[in-house]
Parts: C-alpha cells; structure tokens; sequence
C-alpha cells in the first residue's frame, strides 16, 4: 500500500504484516462487536449464526440421506428393467437365425436399422 507523504503508518487501521494476523484481527473485532445471545441450547446459537443454506446445499444434503438413496436405487431398478422389456420386445420383432439367438442392446439396435432400411426399400419399389 502506498503512502503519501502526509500519511503515516499510524493513521493506517491496522499496521502492515501477513494477512492470516489480519484475518484473526478482524475475526477478534468481529465477534467483540456481536452482543451476547439469549439462550439455553447451544444448538439454536449455531442455527442462528449459520448462513441459510442454498439451495445446492439444501439438494445436497437431502440426496445423502439414507431414505432418499434406498428410493433413487428403487427408480434407477424399475427404469433398467423398463428399458430391458422394451429391448426384449423389440428383439422378438426382428429376423435373425437362428431366431433364440442372444444379441447385446448395440447389436439389437443396429440390427432394427438394418431392418427399417430393409421394409423402406420394399415399400419403394
């Protein structure tokens, strides 16, 4: 911090050293500025001098809990067994010998496009 020649290091508010002393002098300040709190329960004096929580925050904690978890692996189960149904049914509309042949989800779908292309070109001509 400059000076000009009028001033001198006295008239600054704190003197120049690392800035962690300056953040404890300001933390002493701070809490010697705050009047006493009324009341019987520690807990309730820390709600109070929290921030609120943001929103992030709020979604954070609430997907940590037990309950929540155990509800998400529920949906996620019942959404991969919906999507296997429908790849299941899609595969016994398509032709393939032998026709019990097992076929990952890549080779299924590549195969409908094939498929599709297939019945395209038959209405065509």
């Amino acid at each position: 911090m400059m000076l000009s020649p009028d001033h001198s290091d006295s008239d600054l508010l704190w003197p120049q050293s690392d800035p962690e002393t300056l953040l404890n002098v300001i933390k002493v300040e701070r809490a010697a500025d705050k009047p006493p709190e009324v009341g019987a329960d520690n807990k309730s004096r820390c709600r109070s001098l929290a921030p609120p929580l943001t929103r992030e925050e709020k979604r954070r904690r609430r997907r940590a809990t037990t309950k929540y978890r155990l509800a998400h692996a529920m949906r996620e189960r019942i959404r991969v067994e919906a999507f296997n149904v429908a790849f299941a049914e899609l595969r016994k509309l398509l032709p393939t010998l032998p026709p019990d042949k097992k076929l990952s989800k890549i080779e299924i779908l590549r195969l409908a496009i094939c498929y599709i292309s297939y019945l395209n070109h038959v209405l065509d001509v």
